[in-house]
């Protein structure tokens, strides 16, 4: 068996350890490790044995249980190019929101919303507990807004198995393990089509390792990025997912998100040069570079529907082929000589 086509049970391991940051921290393991194992950052072919065992017990499984051979995982194409490139939605599967105040999360999920509704999915909002008048935005894409998770699972259990759901709620919760209790009723009636969107409307899942417990998802929001409005502000770098494991993605777009995530890492290193000493001190190969970088940022940011009425522009759809086409161009310095601002808030090249 390849060791490139193993895969955790994200969704057993969820089920089975609700509090996994402190039962990891309890056995040794680093929470970030086991983070980037759910999410594929870290392939389990090359992860210490040690560690797989000790989840295994935590999960009270065997190996052969923890341990997934083979199976593919289906990406929802969003069409919103920083998504689908760097950190692609599992379909099914869980993603967490990490972003502090501000950051355009609920702009993002409003926009998801409102694509998926276009694609056939039923979409569910749980609604928190306490007053969070910025939800409004969300609300005009919902199809259902519920108060428990008895009332959830009842709602989405109406529906038939065969129904897609996306559907939303808030870390609190999360916290008291009613996410889990829900995602494990619906398995328990083979109801498996439910992808399911964890926010923190508090912002403080920032500064917490493994804020949702395991995830097949991880969108990273950017204050840089937010503050130089550069929309979705999601980071391209520190956002993950499973479906960019090896056996499990086209090649193509795996080498192109590694070449993209490469050379965004040193342009960001390189901004803070340039902020100090201007452009013009870089050497040859560093401005060509940053020049690049600066580029595929502004590639992409993206329009979106639920934001015309406010940004006066309208919302862009980008197929992933024509993504990875249009990075792969930039990355290649087809558009070294094109004005950068040019490549903002753009669909398609």
């Amino acid at each position: 068996m390849e060791r490139d086509n193993l895969r955790l049970n994200v969704s057993l391991l969820r089920r089975k350890v609700p509090n996994l940051t402190s039962a990891a921290k309890a056995v040794g393991l680093r929470p970030a490790t086991v983070s980037n194992l759910c999410t594929g950052k870290i392939s389990v072919g090359k992860s210490e044995v040690r560690t797989l065992v000790a989840l295994a017990d935590l999960a009270e499984c065997s190996l052969d249980e923890l341990i997934i051979r083979g199976e593919k995982i289906e990406m929802i194409e969003t069409k919103i190019k920083a998504l689908d490139l760097f950190a692609p939605l599992a379909k099914g599967g869980t993603v967490g929101l990490v972003a502090r105040k501000q950051m355009g999360q609920l702009v993002v999920m409003s926009e998801l919303f409102y694509r998926l509704k276009s694609e056939g999915y039923t979409t569910f909002l749980l609604m928190p507990e306490g007053n969070y008048p910025e939800l409004e935005d969300i609300l005009e894409n919902v199809d259902v807004t519920t108060k428990t998770i008895d009332e959830t699972y009842e709602r989405m259990a109406a529906l038939g198995l065969e129904k897609e759901i996306a559907f939303a709620a808030d870390k609190s919760h999360v916290v008291a393990g009613g996410i889990y209790e829900l995602q494990e009723r619906l398995q328990q009636i083979g109801m498996e089509a439910v992808t399911t969107f964890l926010l923190d409307l508090t912002g403080e899942a920032v500064d917490e390792e493994l804020p949702y417990g395991p995830l097949e998802t991880l969108w990273q929001f950017d204050a840089d990025l937010a503050a130089r409005h550069r929309y979705p502000a999601v980071n391209p770098i520190a956002s993950t997912s499973s479906v960019l494991e090896g056996s499990h993605m086209d090649q193509n777009h795996f080498f192109i998100q590694q070449r993209a995530q490469k050379l965004l890492r040193r342009y960001r290193e390189l901004r803070s040069l340039v902020a100090v000493g201007g452009e013009e001190k870089l050497p040859a190969s560093e401005a060509q570079t940053y020049k690049r970088g600066e580029r595929l940022e502004s590639y992409l940011t993206q329009p979106f529907y639920v934001a015309e009425e406010f940004t006066g522009q309208k919302g862009k759809s980008v197929s992933l082929q024509d993504t990875l086409k249009d990075v792969q161009a930039i990355l290649d310095g087809a558009f070294d000589s094109q004005d950068v601002e040019s490549l903002s808030f753009i669909g398609k090249l």
